[in-house]
């Protein structure tokens, strides 16, 4: 959101060389052990029932007790919520963290008559400005972007890859571009806004498009380049600080990561945790590149922006747009090439399994869009949607082993019902 500040989390390992220093002649192999994961969650607070969002941020803030205070935070509107984790080297030990934060989130809101709800929009209630959070940087916000903010409550989540030397992270910003589209298209969980479906899986990237610093990033020479642009876009007013780069991709301005920032909120935390090992697993092997001195791969940016509406468009369930040639595909066709390319990364990780298995899942039960749209098309009710919602919240990923049960995707939320993508 406009406001994004980032976790508190400790420094990740050190990369292989301090920032500003040669690269060695022969490049140091990444070990996939030295990028650390931590991950931001924006999530939305509604009626359990009906689905409505509820502007009851501050009193479910202040009832969150124990490890979980102060990791789980304000955000723009006072419907939302943020969670934090910590900094995480293992997968799983990031599923349990987040677990945890929606378990303790979901306590303190339920005391005040709500639930968290892991979805891109609000499913009802989002009909004009949200009540904002109170504070002179959000005043700020809605006095220099004004109507911008209407229909503003989207959430999304930010997975952040530990890697220290800004000149290398800004270097893998420029190789990952071609995949920020298919990280958005196994994302999507936002196809139902403000009572309707919308006809995208994503209607959050489109809400959230309409900002003047949105979208994919640009290719820069160096580090200093991108911030001679992030300077020139805050002296021009375009932006009110550095915070408020919102590429899809970017170096935290604060903290020793490259923030990965295209994904919706997932529906799951297994779904999330997928998603995090993917991107690693893409960092590892594009690092390497970097270090071998790789060049980027050519993408037009126009074609990027259309291959980033696709996606937002049609999901995982429909037609993507394969870059750099601009062709249309199956959606899955460049989802398996970014399972493909981060393979190297993974099977180092031990990661491989967890993730292919994530991945197959969506594939056999659809993705958090396409279960939200087959919820609401049975019946056309808001509130069948928000209880799927509320309860895929707080699933217990399958691979948590020591767990008790709980219900994971029942058959009915198969989207076997489904309209499917819209067509043109």
């Amino acid at each position: 959101m406009p406001d994004r500040h980032d976790p508190p989390q400790e420094a990740p390992s050190k990369a292989a060389r301090e920032p500003g220093t040669p690269t060695a002649t022969v490049p140091r192999k990444v070990a996939v052990s030295e990028l650390t994961l931590g991950m931001e969650e924006e999530l939305l607070l509604v009626d359990p029932r009906t689905g409505l969002a509820l502007p009851l941020a501050a009193e479910v803030l202040g009832r969150v007790t124990g490890p979980a205070r102060g990791r789980i935070v304000p955000e723009l509107t006072r419907m939302q919520i943020e969670i934090n984790s910590g900094v995480h080297t293992g997968l799983r030990d990031l599923a349990d963290d987040l677990l945890r934060l929606r378990r303790a989130a979901a306590e303190a809101a339920t005391a005040s008559g709500a639930a968290p709800a892991a979805c891109g929009t609000c499913l009802t209630g989002d009909g004009g400005m949200p009540p904002l959070t109170d504070s002179s940087r959000y005043h700020r916000i809605h006095g220099h972007y004004r109507a911008l903010l209407r229909g503003q409550v989207v959430c999304g989540c930010h997975v952040h890859v530990g890697v220290p030397d800004r000149e290398e992270a800004v270097q893998v910003m420029n190789h990952a571009r071609p995949w920020l589209p298919t990280l958005l298209a196994l994302s999507g969980n936002s196809p139902v806004c403000d009572g309707a479906d919308t006809g995208y899986a994503s209607w959050r990237a489109m809400l959230w498009s309409r900002w003047p610093s949105v979208g994919p990033p640009p290719v820069f020479e160096s580090a200093a380049h991108y911030d001679a642009l992030v300077e020139t876009l805050r002296a021009g007013g375009t932006i009110l600080d550095r915070g408020m780069v919102h590429w899809l991709i970017r170096p935290s301005h604060h903290l020793p990561t490259l923030e990965f920032r295209t994904a919706d909120t997932c529906a799951t935390v297994e779904e999330a945790t997928v998603l995090a090992g993917l991107i690693r697993g893409l960092v590892a092997v594009l690092l390497a590149d970097v270090r071998r001195g790789v060049p980027p791969p050519p993408v037009d940016q126009t074609l990027l922006l259309a291959a980033y509406w696709r996606a937002a468009r049609d999901g995982i369930e429909g037609d993507g747009v394969e870059l750099p040639s601009g062709r249309r595909v199956p959606a899955w066709v460049p989802a398996d090439r970014l399972l493909e390319r981060a393979r190297p990364g993974l099977e180092e990780s031990g990661d491989l399994g967890l993730v292919t298995a994530g991945l197959d899942r969506i594939r056999r039960l659809g993705s958090g869009a396409a279960r939200q749209r087959a919820a609401y098309h049975r019946r056309r009710r808001v509130a069948d949607v928000a209880e799927l919602v509320v309860r895929q919240t707080l699933a217990v990923p399958g691979f948590l082993a020591g767990r008790p049960p709980r219900p994971r995707l029942a058959a009915a939320d198969r989207p076997s019902a489904s309209p499917g993508p819209l067509r043109p």
